[in-house]
């Protein structure tokens, strides 16, 4: 692999992993209020979000410039944050 190539494929997984760092934040704002409940719109966004990243990675995976194990990790990773934010979330509706 040339040098330029492996230049790509570093910058498209910052690309990828700046995106992802972006919808953590929302998810963190999301569970520091817990306000999912009364903002059904932020869900929305997170939803969109999320999509949209993965239709990223699954375009970086298709040219070569990201790994679909890492690409697949970065998705994983913000799954699991989702998770905890409806968990938490749910935790609240039940006090």
């Amino acid at each position: 692999m040339t040098g330029d190539a492996i230049n790509y494929r570093e910058k498209a997984y910052a690309l990828l992993q700046a995106d992802a760092d972006k919808i953590v934040k929302l998810i963190q704002v999301q569970m520091d209020n817990l306000t999912m409940p009364q903002c059904p719109l932020y869900e929305e966004v997170l939803d969109t979000q999320m999509f949209g990243l993965s239709r990223e990675i699954d375009f970086a995976v298709r040219l070569g410039l990201v790994n679909e194990k890492e690409g697949k990790a970065l998705l994983d990773r913000l799954e699991r944050e989702l998770s905890a934010l409806h968990e938490a979330v749910t935790k609240k509706r039940v006090r």
